[in-house]
């Protein structure tokens, strides 16, 4: 047996950025009280999600990963409570900006680089106008207590995101978010489709699945959405097993025994059944014609 304690968390964001770090520390804390090992945060928690409007005054947010205070303060707090933080930030890097992930291990160390690879861009989610496209590839993060992969937001609605990294070894997947109403259209609510497709993941690939969305609303000159949390556990048959609700701060945690997980996956031999050699098309953008 492998019992592995996981936590996934919600909070609401303000222009007070040490607040919000505050507020985030609180909430790894008290999940590590509650035994968890590895502590899901949600996406770009420093701030408020600036990709609501399209402001060239935001671009001065972002940060390189060396010596970045954000970062350091959260590597401080992995070490001394020895916990997995997956923490995500606004990079740049030279004359490039991205949407990333650093996964700190146990010890505080960086194991794990990432970099959004799927920009969406839509009213009120107007990433393409900050982040280029990732150049890290998916990956897998070899920590203390378990394989993982992370990926972010946007990546959660691709299926090719998940595969990849179990295909690369991760035991759980992990899903940092900022999605909320659609200042579009009033009437769409997403919450369910949300998290029916990662739920989708968890049960196509038989690993458990975390994801932590943000909470409140969130209000710029001409735009307002409302973030509609509802963070939630799945485990590897794609089942929801903890969710938090739409509106509060909350710590959420399951546990897994990952070799029970990999024996069901070896026992079902979706893996051992794959046929890549068939699947040509998915290499194209269009597969029409072939």
């Amino acid at each position: 047996m492998r019992n592995i304690k996981v936590a996934a968390t919600q909070m609401a964001c303000t222009w007070d950025t040490a607040s919000n770090i505050q507020r985030a520390e609180e909430q790894v804390r008290k999940a590590h009280q509650q035994g968890a090992q590895i502590i899901l945060l949600q996406e770009l928690f420093e701030t408020p999600y600036f990709c609501q409007e399209v402001d060239p005054k935001h671009f001065k947010l972002a940060k390189p990963v060396a010596g970045n205070g954000f970062i350091e303060h959260f590597q401080g707090l992995a070490r001394e409570l020895e916990v997995v933080l997956p923490i995500s930030f606004f990079e740049i890097d030279g004359n490039n900006y991205f949407n990333s992930i650093v996964v700190l291990d146990a010890d505080g160390a960086i194991v794990s680089h990432y970099r959004k690879v799927h920009i969406p861009d839509a009213v009120g989610y107007y990433e393409k106008y900050y982040f280029s496209p990732g150049d890290t590839g998916f990956q897998v993060a070899k920590t203390r207590y378990a394989d993982i992969g992370v990926a972010i937001c946007w990546d959660q609605w691709f299926p090719e995101s998940a595969r990849s990294m179990v295909l690369k070894g991760a035991e759980m997947l992990f899903y940092p978010t900022a999605i909320g109403s659609e200042p579009s259209d009033a009437s769409l609510d997403s919450r369910e489709h949300w998290q029916q497709v990662m739920q989708g993941h968890a049960a196509a690939n038989m690993v458990p699945v975390i994801a932590s969305n943000r909470i409140g609303e969130e209000t710029t000159s001409d735009s307002s959405m409302t973030f509609y949390g509802s963070s939630f556990i799945a485990d590897y048959t794609g089942k929801k097993i903890e969710e938090a609700d739409q509106k509060s701060e909350a710590v959420i945690c399951a546990s897994f025994d990952l070799d029970e997980a990999q024996e069901y996956r070896r026992t079902w031999g979706i893996f051992r059944d794959r046929r890549p050699s068939q699947y040509a098309s998915i290499n194209r953008l269009s597969a029409v014609g072939t």
